[in-house]
Parts: structure tokens; C-alpha cells; sequence
């Protein structure tokens, strides 16, 4: 058997490496490394496959969730309601800008957004939500979209995890994750669905006059050299990297599909097994991509377990072990224990298996063996 990895970057490097180097060296031997014709290429490329009328990239992920907030002008004060249970870089850029995090509680089974709790959270200071496709799995962006437009509020996706997912709305409509509210963010860090060989990132949204704002605040804040209109940042995605997107793009619902058949696998050999719940997937199937692959484990076995597969050599990640509520940085008077049931709980149960699109059947049966073996002791 292979040896079992968290994400097998060399394996799939390996199917694509003639494009991948070809495609590096080409941008080496033109020198044309920032904003160079491979990333006009893929900005177009990439809202072809999305169906977005804008992409900007941008440096890394968390400067595009920055740099959407920067684009819609939110003022000092200003509240923006997010997920307690997701990766610190959402909150993070909410502090940097000085606005407000509000943090509310999520699903015990999607580990999205919980809309009553946003609906909870909604003062006259609010001025922004921003849902977390998280794991893969697209929020329930119908419920946040009425909640938005009722108290005329921007809805900035963060689409780290689940770009390439499907989300289908209760009148019948599909649009992938990431084009639905006002303005979304995406990373491009090497493990993520589409990944590439350092940091990258992007913005995408279908306003051409925030678009717009936005192309400048990525450039120093000039549309013309040496011209600040605006106040902006550095965050420019290079060449290089714009080409090895570019490689994998073609690829990514082939890659997205592997993830599903590798979780539907798991989620096969766990049936029936009361002490693990796989992950819910809410509506169609494709609007979850699986970027990981996250259980839960029920009566406090989890910690055990963790160790339990580190000695075996499987590879696991604990996503998310502290609460945002909780942790130094972001711990607020406003905030209160009872307010955060689910993620108080989640942060003791869950627990990710290797997710990535070179996991074979072999590897499978015995992360789920093991994992089963030491459950019934």
C-alpha cells in the first residue's frame, strides 16, 4: 500500500507534469512574472467555468476576503456576522479593518451558518454577512439571501473550500458557490480543490462598478501608474502560479468527482456504525466537493482515536479545535457560552480523514478499518 498522505500533491502533480512544466518554463523564459498573459488567461478562463461576470486575482485568500470588504467600503464600527466555526482568516480580516465580528453559532450537520441564528445576531450596526462554505459543503444560501435582502445587507461568500461546488435554489436554479451573493473570496493554497504550487488567490463578483474598485485596491489603488485614486494593497497572484492553475482548471470536476466517490467510500464503510456521523450533504450531491472529508465521533473518543491513527501512520486534521469565540484574539464581553451549543460540541468531535483526488480503495479500507477496529474496543 501506498503510504497514506493528508493531500497528495506529488500524485497529482505527477498526472499533469508535462503541462505544468512546460507551462512554468514558458513563463520563465518570457520574464513575464506579475500580470503576465498567463494570469489574463486564467481570470478569463476561470469566470467561464463559474459563470461570473468578474475574477480579480489577487496574492492569497485571505487578501481577497480583505480586499472584498475593502471594495463595498464598510466604515470602522460596522458589524459583519460570521461563522464561529470555521478558520480564523474570516474573522481575522473583519478585525484588521476594524468593523465588528459578530459570531453565531452554526449546523450540527452541514457545519455552515445557522440562518436563525444570523436572523439573532442582525442589530442596526449590521452591515454584511459572510457565509463559509465550509469542508466543501455550500451554506444554505437561499435562507441567507432572504435574510440579506430583507435588511439590505452584503453577502460576501468565503469560497475557500468549495470552489467548483453547485448550488441548487428551491425555485430550481443552479449557480456554483462562490457567484451567489454580492461578492466572494477564494484561495488557491496548494491543498485546496484548486490549488497551486504557493499562494494565490481570487475575487469574483457580478458588479462591474465593484469589480472595478476592486481591480484597483489589488494595485496600490491605481488604475493608471502612479494615479492612487483609491487606498489599496500589494496582492498580485504571479505568473508562475497563474499557470499552474491554469493546468489544473480543465481538471477541476474531474478532481471534485474523486473527492465524492473517495466520500461516498467512507461513508459506505461507516453505515450503520452508531459512534460515527459522516457528513450531511444538503440537497444535490454536488454541493458538497469534499476539501475534507470530516466526521464526528460520539462519546468522547475522539482525542483517543486522533492518537489512535497517528500510531498506525494515518494522517488526520482536527478542524477546528478552538472556537473563534474562544480564542485570545477574538474573545468579546458580547459573547455568551450558551450562544454556541453546536460549535461548543463540534470542537470535541470532529475529526478529518485524508481527503485528496489520489486516494485509493486500498488506502480507504484501511483508514476505515482502523478506524472501526478501535471504535468497538
Amino acid at each position: 500500500m501506498k503510504k497514506i498522505q493528508m493531500v497528495d500533491l506529488k500524485g497529482q502533480y505527477e498526472k499533469i507534469k508535462d503541462t505544468v512544466n512546460s507551462s512554468v518554463l514558458e513563463v520563465i523564459d518570457t520574464t513575464a512574472f506579475i500580470n503576465g498573459p498567463e494570469v489574463h488567461s486564467f481570470q478569463k478562463e476561470l469566470e467561464d467555468y463559474l459563470g461570473v461576470k468578474n475574477v480579480i486575482p489577487c496574492a492569497n485568500g485571505t487578501d481577497a476576503l480583505q480586499i472584498a470588504m475593502m471594495g463595498l467600503d464598510l466604515k470602522p464600527g460596522d458589524e459583519v456576522i460570521t461563522a464561529d466555526f470555521t478558520f480564523a482568516a474570516t474573522v481575522e480580516v473583519i478585525a484588521l479593518l476594524q468593523l465588528t465580528p459578530v459570531l453565531v453559532d452554526v449546523e450540527p450537520d452541514t457545519f455552515n451558518f445557522d440562518p436563525e441564528a444570523i436572523k439573532r445576531a442582525i442589530t442596526p450596526k449590521t452591515k454584511a454577512i459572510v457565509p463559509v462554505h465550509l469542508f466543501g459543503q455550500t451554506a444554505n444560501m437561499d435562507a441567507i439571501m432572504e435574510i440579506a435582502q430583507e435588511h439590505n445587507l452584503y453577502v460576501i461568500e468565503d469560497n475557500a473550500q468549495a470552489i467548483g461546488a453547485n448550488y441548487h435554489f428551491k425555485d430550481g436554479s443552479t449557480k456554483k458557490a462562490g457567484v451567489i451573493g454580492d461578492v466572494a473570496s477564494t484561495s488557491f493554497f496548494p491543498s485546496k480543490n484548486l490549488g497551486c504550487y504557493g499562494d494565490g488567490g481570487a475575487i469574483f463578483t457580478n458588479n462591474d462598478q465593484l469589480a472595478h474598485t476592486i481591480r484597483g485596491i489589488v494595485n496600490h489603488g491605481m488604475y493608471e501608474r502612479y494615479h492612487h485614486d483609491v487606498v489599496g494593497v500589494n496582492s498580485r497572484l504571479d505568473s508562475i502560479q497563474a499557470a499552474v492553475l491554469r493546468a489544473k482548471l480543465p481538471k477541476l470536476n474531474k478532481y471534485n468527482q474523486a473527492r465524492q466517490e473517495a466520500a461516498n467510500k467512507y461513508s459506505k464503510a461507516f453505515e450503520n456504525f452508531e459512534q460515527i456521523t459522516t457528513p450531511f450533504t444538503a440537497g444535490e450531491k454536488d454541493t458538497h466537493v469534499y476539501h475534507q472529508y470530516t466526521i464526528k465521533i460520539a462519546d468522547g473518543k475522539r482525542d483517543a482515536l486522533a492518537k489512535h491513527l497517528g500510531e498506525k501512520g494515518i494522517p488526520f486534521g482536527i478542524y477546528y479545535p478552538i472556537p473563534l469565540h474562544s480564542q485570545k484574539a477574538y474573545r468579546d464581553d458580547r459573547y455568551r457560552e450558551e450562544d454556541f451549543p453546536v460549535t461548543n460540541q463540534l470542537v470535541k468531535e470532529v475529526i478529518s480523514l485524508p481527503m485528496h483526488t489520489e486516494l485509493d480503495d486500498e488506502q480507504i479500507d484501511y483508514i476505515t478499518s482502523t478506524i472501526k477496529e478501535f471504535l468497538k474496543k
